[in-house]
């Protein structure tokens, strides 16, 4: 079992022509956990899954895995999102919390299964498991983070052989 991703944070995202917009997956016996994803302000277009989540993701390499290892998937939150093909968005935010085993968002339709959680304003409606009532908006962690701080310089420098 591996160890897991915890306190990810995307925001101002534009993706186009992309397989997948968000993909996050895991597997009986290959992860620990996947925790406080947070992802906000996105525009995905024209891509194959919008957000593509699977607890049950591809075989393992061989038997030596330990089918007893249940990964934790658990405070998944898209907010401001829209997506799918042109003209046809997915807007608004989704929380996702407690994830078992997968879900699948396509253009249109939804694909859940083993999963809990909250959408508020999506469009289209979310599959009954996410349709919890929500108050308030999703979570985003406002704390700094140390690439915050990180200040981008630029530089000139000449090509040799450049011209002019």
């Amino acid at each position: 079992m591996s160890g897991g991703i915890q306190d990810v944070r995307a925001e101002d995202i534009t993706a186009i022509n992309s397989e997948s917009g968000v993909r996050i997956k895991t597997a009986v016996g290959r992860g620990a956990y996947v925790k406080d994803v947070f992802v906000r302000r996105m525009t995905l277009t024209t891509m194959k899954w919008v957000f593509w989540m699977t607890g049950n993701y591809k075989s393992h390499p061989d038997d030596k895995y330990d089918p007893n290892a249940i990964p934790v998937v658990d405070s998944i939150s898209y907010q401001d999102a829209a997506g799918g093909h042109p003209g046809r968005a997915v807007p608004g935010h989704l929380r996702r919390q407690r994830h078992r085993r997968a879900v699948q968002v396509q253009e249109v339709p939804w694909t859940c299964a083993d999963v809990e959680g909250v959408s508020v304003n999506v469009s289209p409606a979310p599959c009954e498991p996410l349709q919890g009532a929500h108050d308030g908006a999703c979570p985003f962690p406002t704390d700094t983070l140390p690439i915050d701080q990180v200040t981008v310089q630029q530089c000139a420098y000449d090509v040799p052989g450049g011209g002019n």
